[in-house]
């Protein structure tokens, strides 16, 4: 604030020499007071952001002793935030004088965020100054679970589990050792590494947050996530809270407001008035897992209105295989097609989708009326929450991208791309060789479709005796907590017979952490190595979060050989720790792994990090030229800049790409099909008499009709359908006060469980009550701050009615992300944000949590620890779910049906129970609806279904079940 206007009384104060006169000409109350001047001259002190040539050297005033003129130099180094997946860029500012990150803020040459960051941006100056924070490697003492740690070196922890894993590799037990990982955070390293050391050892947690509406996608048209074009679009259609809740918040934002200024008009399917559906032109309270239904009739509707873009159906879907194999009787002409989706989609009118959802039947027509007029500026998106919550959920994302197919909107300017169209995919050195083995703990036989590792029926897979985790590493992960039933991860971590040497890499402690061997000290956003690169918009771009502390002593002449030196503490990075471990597991390289983790510089030495991103930098399209014209490396360049802008916004309709002639050589022609292959491998498909790639399914076009469904025993959705979901009004009993929870949407100032430890972010979101429409709670005389008592399937939880009219009626809804807990005899962390619980099992499978004591100020090196004035710390609702593993897709399905009561005379807020035999019991139940592999020629997983870390796909070899086995 500069010069103000005195108020009536200031100026009579200042008359009578109560208070200075600060508004008299020139005033100086002290050297560089800075109250005197405007507003105006305060900004003209300051800079847009700083260029890059002042990185270096950067000056500017120091707020915190205004109105004093203290100036303060910095030195900025860009990274990438870590906070959720978008990755946006970050620029460190660092203390010249202390050496000390004192504040981050966004990078303007970052080409997805462009400068701007959410909330979570920001607070990681809160999660590296955390007091609580793990320092250094710590190894448990006594049983595990007991609470009791020591300090130990890193080359007790290295060598420790190096032996463990050469012994296992040795017996030939590679399916015994895995790497469990919440938030990659990279591009491809952890495939280098695995495949490395040449295993099936890759678990993820992509089966409890989107790969349903992966599978959704995938079967369309090969590709397994939209990129939606929103700043180019005329009309956006967002199911569920997926902007806040989901990927990319920041910079889909940015977009999509960018969209609504050119005129876009922008809807969201959600019961829950969403911060996005707040913004939005329409909000669609449709009721959970009726999205689909929905859909079909905006379909329908742009069907029999011919709103569809009859050029992009008839060169792009594989309407001729789709009459053929369901309307053989009929001649194969593309007006028999419209007639044939017309009436395979006849009972969808309007009406009835507004009976199944509550969304009006006349904005149903007047959004599918602005959809086909929006043609092939259509974009949309859906990921998590409806996809994420419902049986048969991927079934929405189908649904969803048949309006882009039917607008002709697949990959079109202002239109929906695939995501990979807009993604840098590295060229790494050393590439290994695809594993030779595959591991049914992740890909078991019931589950032959699911697009991801079934992360969360691991511990009940263990529980029945499938197999052990000799090895066992979690990252940036915290089952316990995140996952449901986490009562039964609990008890099998604590079994050493299940569990046999758990590692885990995390920078803070968690509720998963305590129930390690190791717990090992990792590098937050501005203390690692990581490339970026996701689909944020119409281009292409690559991100290098690095290390800050590390890259400002290298440009001030005192580089470190490893991360750990510049780091706090003891802090590793992720990446070298690696690096190192693979070195130990091989220390002489006679079991080949060595070779992967070669300098390629440098011939039979161990790779530095620096070697590892130069190799790839190199590679990178264009980087080369740009560095060299600034005299800089490649690796040089990424430091300076942070990131670089492959390709600005021209990619769309690569499917229309034409085939080389070079690749064309020795091709065939199918003369049905018109698909293009080469030595067996499709590689393109003939368009209007021009060989162009298409897309990687087998038709090598958007496939309305899925062969592959009828292949592997679901022919009933060989075509896109509405799927009744597991908590459908028909399901319920209302009588009995039962109701669906919503369960899937976060705040968009929470990261999954990483919030804890920025206290900035735990101030702004610390409560997660049930939220209740007013209806409701008249029916039950609730208010808000009322407790309620929500019994699920397995057990129940305690927590308060918030009533607002942000929630439909007959649907409740509790954000994730909140509820953490520690008990009284473990290590002290996470105290901005952690309930101190009591844990009581009665050995029978029965658990009880309660709270002891909510959040409270605490002494530490933070002076704000002491100035907590929250106390609640919500309620940790995910332990008391069951698996609802989808028996297609494999997607772990959150709505839980829940009856809903007051609670008894002696329960308390944050009250918790779970039988773990009833969740036993619900995995069964859940398990029974599959339809195991084999398929079609003994096929564990359709061949063109990609995986995240795919197998050796020779014929004979693990893609296959063994005759005896089938």
């Amino acid at each position: 604030m500069g010069y103000k206007k005195p108020s009536f009384i200031e100026g009579i104060a200042e008359k009578l020499g109560i208070i200075p006169n600060l508004h008299k000409e020139g005033y100086q109350e002290f050297e560089n007071d800075m109250r005197h001047f405007t507003d105006e001259e305060v900004a003209q002190m300051y800079e847009n952001f700083p260029p890059p040539e002042k990185w270096d050297n950067w000056v500017e005033y120091n707020p915190k002793v205004w109105p004093k003129k203290e100036k303060k130099t910095y030195q900025i180094v860009p990274t990438t935030c870590f906070n959720c997946e978008s990755a946006c860029g970050l620029t460190a500012f660092i203390d010249k004088e202390t050496q000390e990150v004192k504040k981050f803020e966004g990078n303007p040459y970052h080409p997805g965020s462009r400068g701007r960051n959410c909330a979570k941006g920001p607070a990681t100056i809160n999660q590296i100054t955390d007091p609580d924070r793990i320092l250094f490697p710590l190894k448990r003492k006594g049983k595990r679970g007991e609470g009791e740690w020591e300090r130990v070196t890193w080359d007790d922890a290295l060598d420790t589990i190096a032996a463990r894993i050469r012994k296992a590799l040795k017996e030939n037990r590679q399916n015994e050792i895995a790497y469990h990982v919440g938030r990659p955070g990279h591009e491809k390293f952890m495939n280098w590494i695995l495949q490395g050391w040449g295993i099936d050892g890759h678990n993820s947690h992509t089966n409890i947050c989107s790969s349903g509406a992966r599978f959704g996608y995938n079967l369309w048209y090969g590709y397994d996530r939209p990129s939606p074009d929103h700043a180019e679009a005329k009309f956006i259609l967002l199911v569920s809270a997926h902007l806040e809740s989901g990927h990319y918040f920041n910079p889909h934002a940015q977009r999509i407001i960018e969209g609504k200024m050119k005129g876009a008009k922008l809807a969201t399917m959600d019961p829950r008035l969403s911060n996005t559906a707040s913004m939005s032109d329409y909000w669609l309270p449709s009721y959970p897992g009726t999205e689909a239904a929905v859909l079909l009739a905006m379909a329908l509707y742009i069907l029999q209105n011919k709103l569809y873009n009859r050029a992009y159906l008839e060169n792009w879907t594989n309407w001729q295989e789709y009459l053929k194999a369901r309307h053989s009787d009929k001649e194969v002409t593309f007006e028999n097609y419209i007639a044939a989706m017309i009436d395979e989609y006849k009972e969808f009118t309007p009406e009835f989708a507004e009976k199944e959802s509550g969304v009006k039947a006349e904005m149903i027509r007047e959004i599918a009326q602005k959809i086909g007029e929006a043609g092939e500026r259509f974009a949309s998106h859906n990921w998590r929450a409806a996809g994420a919550s419902n049986l048969g959920g991927w079934a929405v994302a189908r649904c969803l991208h048949f309006l882009t197919a039917l607008t002709g909107a697949v990959g079109a300017k202002g239109g929906t791309s695939p995501n990979s169209w807009n993604k840098f995919g590295p060229t790494q050195p050393n590439k290994p060789k695809p594993q030779k083995f595959w591991n049914e703990l992740h890909f078991p036989k019931e589950y032959p479709l699911a697009f991801f590792e079934m992360s969360q029926l691991l511990p009940h897979f263990l529980k029945e005796g499938r197999g052990k985790m000799d090895v066992y590493f979690s990252r940036v992960f915290n089952p316990v907590w995140t996952y449901p039933d986490g009562f039964t991860w609990m008890e099998m971590f604590s079994d050493e017979t299940k569990f046999g040497l758990h590692t885990a890499l995390t920078p803070t402690w968690n509720e998963t952490a305590f129930y390690a061997d190791f717990v090992l000290p990792m590098g937050l956003a501005s203390e690692r190595h990581d490339l970026n690169s996701y689909a944020t918009h119409g281009g292409t771009w690559v991100a290098f979060r690095q290390p800050v502390l590390r890259e400002a002593a290298r440009r001030n002449g005192k580089p470190v050989e490893f991360t750990y030196q510049a780091n706090p503490g003891e802090v590793w990075e992720e990446d070298e720790f690696w690096i190192e471990l693979s070195w130990r597991i091989d220390p002489d390289g006679s079991m080949g792994i060595r070779k992967t983790f070669e300098s390629p510089y440098r011939p039979g030495e161990k790779i530095t990090i620096n070697e590892y991103y130069q190799y790839i930098f190199e590679r990178v399209k264009g980087l080369p030229e740009k560095a060299k014209a600034e005299g800089l490396t490649e690796l040089q360049y990424m430091q300076k800049y942070g990131a670089f802008e492959i390709e600005k916004g021209e990619s769309y309709k690569k499917n229309e790409t034409p085939l080389t002639k070079e690749e064309l050589k020795g091709t065939k022609v199918d003369k049905i099909t018109d698909v293009i292959t080469k030595d067996g491998n499709p590689i393109g498909v003939m368009v209007n008499g021009k060989a162009v790639v298409g897309f990687p399914t087998p038709s090598r076009k958007n496939e309305f009709y899925s062969q592959t469904m009828v292949d592997w025993k679901w022919p009933e959705y060989a075509t896109p359908q509405y799927i009744k979901s597991h908590i459908h009004n028909d399901n319920l009993d209302k009588s009995k006060g039962e109701y669906v929870l919503v369960p899937t949407f976060r705040l968009p100032t929470l990261i999954h469980s990483r919030s804890g430890n920025a206290k900035w972010l735990v101030e702004i979101s610390n409560r997660n009550p049930i939220w209740m429409h007013p209806d409701d709670a008249a029916k039950w005389n609730f208010k808000t701050g009322d407790l309620v008592k929500m019994n699920t399937d397995i057990g129940y939880f305690i927590d308060k009615v918030w009533v607002t009219q942000s929630m439909k009626p007959g649907v409740v809804a509790c954000s994730h992300h909140i509820g953490r807990w520690r008990r009284p005899q473990d290590k002290i962390g996470n105290r901005w944000a952690t309930n101190t619980v009591n844990i009581e099992g009665d050995g029978k499978g029965g658990w009880k949590m309660n709270t002891i004591s909510g959040i409270k100020p605490f002494e530490s090196s933070d002076k704000d620890s002491k100035r907590i004035f929250w106390k609640d710390g919500g309620v940790h609702q995910n332990i008391t779910h069951a698996v609802h593993p989808d028996p297609i897709s494999g997607m772990h399905c959150w709505h839980q049906r829940v009856r809903i009561e007051k609670p008894k005379q002696g329960e308390n807020y944050g009250d918790i129970f779970v039988d773990t035999n009833k969740s036993h019991e619900i995995y069964k139940e859940w398990l029974a609806m599959t339809r195991p592999a084999p398929g079609p020629n003994g096929e564990r997983r359709p061949l063109w279904f990609n995986r995240a870390f795919t197998p050796d796909k020779s014929p004979g070899g693990c893609y296959y079940i063994p005759k005896e086995e089938k």
